[in-house]
């Protein structure tokens, strides 16, 4: 396997179109991949800037302060806008689910549970070092970890889902979806992005699950994608090569370095 990360930034950017609240969506059948609206955002910014940090053995903090100050209009958050404007940024005990879409990389680079735990943690605690941000970045890692290590879907919804957001774990999407918005917060993400991951057929119908809820689209899509693409090992080709010519150059060569570190197994 290759384009890991990308897997993560095809959701991100195929979300954006329909992250505005003029422009969400429920209806399945009308998301388009890729929309004209379509570009990455904070969440594929912050997903990169954690997995160079892993490989190339960077400071997570400066590094994800130093690759958001370099996409400012990426779509951050005030608070994290905040965060990058100190000189000496400290975390702010955030439980949004930034902790969430930025730590796949975590999930195939651990070589076992403990270190995925620990990785995870690292991605989220220079900003969301409260303890639901916390457990949102572990959760979404270790359902990757797991999946990569050849675990089902029963196990992702039994060990992880049921253990860590018990409220989701017996719902299954056609109960979610009408009443299902806007929700920025691990508690509120990471549970339905799992059950679009273990409702989907293939990578594409995860995406469109994820959209197609009505909430925070390119953070569940961002967040679903990676574990989809780990379960199922196959994405479009069409769409890599369209997400691939959206990234920044840095992006792609981190792409392209991760890859071979993950298919290596040496960090």
């Amino acid at each position: 396997m290759n384009n890991y990360l990308i897997s993560e930034a095809i959701g991100d950017i195929a979300g954006s179109a329909y992250e505005s609240k003029s422009h969400r969506i429920k209806e399945y059948d009308k998301v388009k991949l890729f929309s004209s609206r379509a570009h990455f955002t904070d969440d594929t910014v912050l997903t990169f800037a954690c997995a160079e940090a892993f490989i190339d053995h960077l400071d997570m903090t400066m590094n994800l302060w130093k690759c958001g100050n370099e996409h400012r209009h990426a779509g951050f958050s005030s608070k994290f806008k905040l965060w990058m404007s100190s000189h000496h940024p400290q975390p702010y005990r955030c439980l949004g689910n930034g902790a969430a879409m930025r730590c796949s990389s975590a999930g195939w680079l651990a070589q076992t549970e403990e270190e995925c735990i620990r990785m995870a943690t690292e991605t989220a605690a220079p900003t969301h070092n409260h303890p639901e941000g916390i457990k949102g970045a572990i959760a979404t890692a270790l359902t990757i970890f797991h999946l990569k290590n050849g675990k089902d879907k029963e196990f992702v919804r039994t060990q992880i889902l049921n253990t860590n957001y018990p409220d989701w774990a017996d719902k299954p999407y056609a109960d979610i979806h009408d009443d299902y918005s806007f929700n920025s917060t691990c508690e509120g993400t990471v549970g339905p992005a799992i059950i679009c991951f273990l409702e989907s057929k293939d990578y594409v119908d995860c995406i469109k699950l994820a959209i197609s809820l009505g909430g925070d689209a390119d953070t569940l899509a961002a967040i679903a994608g990676p574990m989809a693409y780990t379960y199922f090992k196959k994405m479009p080709a069409a769409l890599v090569s369209q997400a691939i010519r959206k990234l920044s150059d840095w992006m792609v060569d981190v792409s392209v370095r991760f890859d071979k570190v993950v298919n290596d197994d040496v960090i």
